[in-house]
Parts: structure tokens; sequence; C-alpha cells
């Protein structure tokens, strides 16, 4: 799925927060993002994966955190 149409879907959705990653990462903005293993990005895998995947292409680390504190 190339960008225009993973924003257009998500836009369909609704799915405003992950356009706002999408963006960040455009324009440079972020450098990484934590995420819990077990709950992802979005519900839909598919949506997720994409998201996820474009946002690597970006230059975005991706860190799954398991949600222990190792502190």
């Amino acid at each position: 799925m190339n960008r225009d149409e993973l924003v257009k879907t998500l836009e369909a959705k609704g799915m405003d927060e992950a356009l706002e990653l999408i963006e960040e990462a455009d324009n440079g903005e972020m450098d990484e993002l934590e995420l819990l293993p077990s709950l992802g990005l979005l519900q839909d895998q598919m949506l997720n994966d994409a998201v996820l995947q474009y946002l690597e292409s970006k230059g975005v680390t991706i860190i799954y955190n398991d949600g222990t504190d190792d502190s």
C-alpha cells in the first residue's frame, strides 16, 4: 500500500492519531515509536502493518516494550 492509499484508508476510517504519526514522520519530527507488542498500533492488523512499515521507511525506529519497568 503506497502512502496515498494508506492516508485515504486512514482518513475514511477516522484514524486521526495514525494520520498524525504519518505527518510527523514525513516532517522528520519522529525518531522512534514505542509500542506494546500485544497491542500494536491499530486494531486492524493489515493497517497496523502498513503504518509501521511506512514509519520505518521514513527512518522511525519501532521499539517494542514488554510493559515491565526495569528501574
